[in-house]
């Protein structure tokens, strides 16, 4: 009964979405405003039809309804509920579900402004989203049903929405549980961040079309979708964030980020985004940029439906990935009319996305972002390079050929260390005309504290060369950065007689988006401390102890001194924890209890390593093996990762970061002369 009616309200979503894309192409070409309306409504109407049929599908998780697939592979009576609910993303059929009600939020959302500036938009907003909802929504209802149910066949179980002829429903006893992995805490709400950030960038997509289609190709598409833009940003950012804590938390490899496929998937519209918000300043500005920022925009939604592809489609190998599934030729498929219907759409309207302006200097701020793009871009190529690598081998030899980490780390790296480069000089360039002289005048005594800085560490810390230029670059842009919030609250101190602190809160708030991205760059900085430590100075051992042994890394002693394993009923787990003191040049620090939970539903372990955090490193142990008929000795793999906990600190202050720049402020429209004041606040700054 349940499941009947949870499909039949996502079947009426899916054709109340075609409705909305239909009528909404309809009137737009009829001048029809009634029509238009029409369509704005049923788009309306999608969101509470969809969360009705997504608020089905978490009543059957939560009450064990096992004669539904869907419920059986995700979840098991020892869940506690908030993972039953969160099992709704877990699954492929449920995350379908998940993404078409994060679009239909967000496009209702978009449908409900104000709309006297911009009513040509709507139309064309409508059919994008509700193009992007039908094709979601046909995953789901088609291929990727949440509600089949097993049915017992002639003494066979078999899956089926509806019942077969002489069949009674089938229910398990228990489900299989979901994957170990999937129940750490992060994991509740790593995925819906990315879904978040996938689904956001749809709506500035959906503008860029609707500015191609009406030829109204001003910025005015931009600075209305600008916030989508940044919260998109925002979520997608968090998301990997999330991810790579996760990863470092139970996948045990003693890392955050492996250049997984599925990783590498969402890490590629982060980087188009990225390039695209750096690259529509240049046009609200300069008027330079219309169609790079017309194609970056385009890349970035179909990276979006790509990235989700890879995920589910199961062509690639990837601890993030769902199984293999009939849908994948469909995301292709739609990936591919997408960019085609797009790129003809830019090339129809080249002639109007000419440039207001030229670029006259290769110092010139605008210059300097488009380098900074460029260097996205040349991330990205590589990216997407080492994904679709393994599918190129298999066409043409027959075997997939993976790309390690190595190849991407030796590829990346000079490109990632031109970009601190770029964040520590690209700020103090000015818009329009710069010169080395003007450069040089503002950045030199940034470059001298980095040098003093890095001689300091090659004396005291490292003298590896890489790592030496890395922390150069690292302190130039923190320097470079720090400068600009103080010469700014300098000069409005002598301006308005204020103390260095009122100035410099001030200055912030009335310059959001300049500050909050200086906060970005900042965050950047330490993130990449982070990065380097672990990377280059990382050092790791094995070894099986007795008790009473010790293993020696780094100034560290692991002292072996007990294992213990124990059943949790109510739980479903067996946990396995070993007990290790830890001492350091002889004093002793306490105590790590590196753990493996082994859960019965799924049959399935989870490595939770013991860990002991500062901001020098972090000593990071894992269980590996043991003898279960004695708990005399065990195996466990040690790292020692160097100023690693930077790049969570870092993580913390660019989430804060893209928070201040994307703070809302009030519309253009409502508040002309408190918009004009600010415009002008901010060019004073500029």
């Amino acid at each position: 009964m349940f499941a009947e009616f949870g499909y039949g309200v996502l079947v009426v979503s899916f054709i109340v979405a075609i409705y909305s894309g239909v009528t909404a192409v309809y009137g737009a070409a009829n001048k029809s405003p009634a029509l238009v309306e029409s369509a704005r409504r049923a788009m309306l109407l999608t969101f509470p039809l969809i969360s009705l049929s997504a608020a089905v599908l978490i009543y059957l998780l939560i009450n064990n309804h096992f004669e539904v697939a869907f419920v059986y592979e995700v979840t098991s009576r020892s869940m506690p509920t908030y993972l039953k609910i969160t099992a709704w993303w877990g699954g492929q059929a449920g995350s379908l579900v998940f993404w078409s009600w994060l679009l239909a939020v967000f496009t209702s959302a978009v449908t409900l402004r104000k709309w006297d500036r911009d009513i040509e938009f709507l139309p064309w907003v409508i059919t994008v989203s509700a193009v992007t909802l039908i094709f979601f929504l046909g995953m789901s209802v088609f291929f990727e049903n949440p509600f089949t149910r097993f049915w017992l066949v002639g003494g066979n179980v078999e899956p089926s929405m509806f019942a077969p002829a002489n069949a009674t429903v089938f229910t398990p006893q228990d489900g299989q549980g979901l994957n170990p992995l999937l129940r750490h805490p992060g994991m509740v709400i790593h995925p819906p961040l990315l879904y978040l950030g996938f689904v956001s960038f749809v709506i500035p997509y959906a503008f860029a079309i609707a500015a191609l289609i009406t030829g109204r190709t001003d910025d005015r598409w931009i600075r209305i979708s600008r916030r989508w833009s940044l919260w998109a940003w925002l979520f997608l950012s968090f998301g990997l964030v999330l991810g790579g804590r996760w990863a470092y938390d139970v996948l045990g490899w003693g890392g955050y980020w492996g250049w997984d496929p599925v990783e590498i998937a969402a890490f590629m519209p982060w980087l188009t985004g990225t390039a695209f918000l750096h690259s529509v300043m240049i046009q609200e500005k300069r008027g330079l940029l219309k169609h790079w920022n017309m194609i970056l925009v385009i890349f970035t939604y179909a990276l979006v439906i790509f990235g989700t592809f890879l995920t589910r489609s199961g062509v690639l190998s990837s601890v993030h990935a769902f199984a293999n599934s009939p849908i994948g030729p469909f995301f292709m498929g739609y990936v591919t009319l997408t960019l085609v219907v797009s790129v003809a759409l830019v090339i129809w309207r080249w002639p109007i996305l000419r440039s207001e302006t030229e670029m006259k200097s290769m110092l010139s701020r605008e210059a300097l972002f488009l380098l900074n793009n460029l260097l996205f871009m040349s991330i990205l190529v590589v990216c997407f390079w080492g994904v679709i690598f393994p599918l190129i081998s298999e066409l043409f030899t027959g075997q997939k050929v993976t790309v390690g980490p190595p190849f991407y780390e030796r590829a990346t790296a000079p490109l990632f260390s031109a970009l601190l480069f770029l964040m520590a000089i690209a700020p103090l360039s000015a818009w329009g005309h710069s010169t080395i002289q003007t450069l040089g005048r503002a950045i030199w005594k940034s470059a001298i504290a980095a040098l003093v800085v890095t001689v300091t560490l090659f004396f005291t810390y490292t003298q590896i060369p890489g790592a030496l230029i890395g922390f150069f670059l690292v302190a130039l842009a923190l320097f470079a950065t720090l400068h600009e919030f103080w010469r700014g609250a300098r000069a409005r101190q002598k301006a308005q007689n204020e103390n260095f602190f009122t100035a410099i809160s001030r200055l912030m708030g009335r310059n959001r988006r300049r500050y909050g991205g200086y906060i970005i760059h900042i965050s950047m900085a330490l993130m990449a401390i982070g990065i380097l430590g672990i990377e280059i100075f990382q050092k790791e051992t094995q070894g099986t102890l007795s008790q009473g042994e010790q293993l020696n890394i780094a100034g560290y002693a692991i002292e072996y001194r007990e294992l213990a394993s124990w059943d949790s009923q109510g739980e479903g787990v067996n946990y396995t924890r070993a007990v290790l003191d830890v001492y350091e040049n002889g004093i002793y620090l306490g105590q790590l209890k590196p753990r493996i939970d082994y859960y019965f539903d799924s049959q399935q372990n989870m490595t939770i390593p013991g860990l002991r955090s500062t901001l020098r490193d972090d000593l990071y142990v894992l269980l590996v093996d043991w003898q279960p008929v004695s708990n005399l000795s065990a195996t466990f793999k040690v790292y020692v990762n160097p100023l690693v906990n930077w790049l969570w600190i870092g993580s913390l202050l660019f989430l804060f970061g893209i928070i201040f720049a994307a703070w809302p402020e009030p519309d253009e429209a409502e508040e002309p002369a408190r918009v004009a004041r600010s415009v002008s606040q901010t060019s004073a700054a500029d």
